[in-house]
């Protein structure tokens, strides 16, 4: 019983990291409202945050995640996060809201988890929201 809600834990430590890339990611297409703008979203970012899981535990985590433009305002992520209990690879698509703003879908194929993401992007930074089965998780990330 206790191994098996460790690892149920550690499964949502995994997706809220997961969901924390893909929204740090998506964060960086949002920096403008023009092409050459959006443009800076394609790339590789990198940042910290913390995850907060539906168990009500809070996990300091950090991600990678790459970016790569697939439409006139459309994105894909792929990502890579970590915390002191697991790491976890996640997918994400987005779409561009607003001038700086983002919204997706991601997905975490090793818990097959998803949810939503919302990123903000001020120049080379941004913050980022996820939000789904296993818990929320915040992130400010930077682009490398």
């Amino acid at each position: 019983m206790v191994q098996r809600e460790l690892l149920n834990t550690h499964r949502a430590s995994a997706i809220g990291v997961t969901l924390a890339a893909a929204l740090g990611m998506s964060f960086a297409g949002l920096t403008a409202a023009h092409a050459a703008d959006s443009a800076a979203l394609v790339g590789t970012w990198a940042g910290n945050g913390s995850i907060s899981f539906s168990s009500g535990t809070k996990e300091g985590a950090r991600c990678r995640a790459h970016f790569a433009k697939t439409g006139a305002t459309s994105y894909i992520m792929s990502a890579s996060c970590a915390t002191a209990s697991a790491r976890v690879d996640q997918s994400a698509e987005l779409n561009r809201v607003g001038a700086n703003s983002y919204v997706g879908s991601f997905f975490n194929q090793q818990y097959n988890t998803g949810g939503q993401i919302r990123i903000t992007v001020n120049g080379r930074s941004g913050y980022v929201r996820l939000s789904g089965e296993a818990g929320t998780a915040v992130f400010n990330l930077s682009k490398r």
